[in-house]
């Protein structure tokens, strides 16, 4: 399995793209193969300032709900509401059309703290 290159990522499963101060976030390809069928997408954090490691959603498959947790510091501006409707956009394009938050970053050097593809994809062998 391979991983963007142009991402970052977490050990929770999170990835990261920072355009500019803004960044996309959603779940990586793994992820999504461990959880099976996502069925439901609950997100509830816009407006909210939020350190990096807290939770910012959940993300429900068949068979379990998982927290998501967010990368770096800031605020989220932005939910993909279109998962409202096609939670299944996470397992079928967990990079494009199953992004899941926008945020402003804090920080966005931060980001480089974060694992790049490699590094991810030594994480889950």
């Amino acid at each position: 399995m391979s991983y963007p290159d142009n991402l970052r990522y977490t050990k929770d499963h999170e990835w990261i793209k920072l355009e500019g101060d803004t960044a996309t976030i959603g779940i990586t390809n793994f992820a999504q193969q461990e959880l099976g069928d996502i069925v439901y997408v609950e997100i509830e954090t816009v407006g909210q300032e939020l350190n990096a490691g807290d939770v910012f959603g959940t993300v429900e498959a068949v068979k379990t709900v998982s927290d998501l947790y967010l990368p770096v510091n800031g605020t989220i501006t932005e939910v993909n509401s279109a998962l409202n409707d096609k939670p299944e956009s996470v397992n079928n394009d967990p990079y494009g059309e199953g992004w899941m938050i926008k945020m402003k970053v804090s920080s966005p050097a931060d980001v480089d703290s974060l694992m790049n593809a490699a590094a991810y994809g030594e994480l889950v062998g």
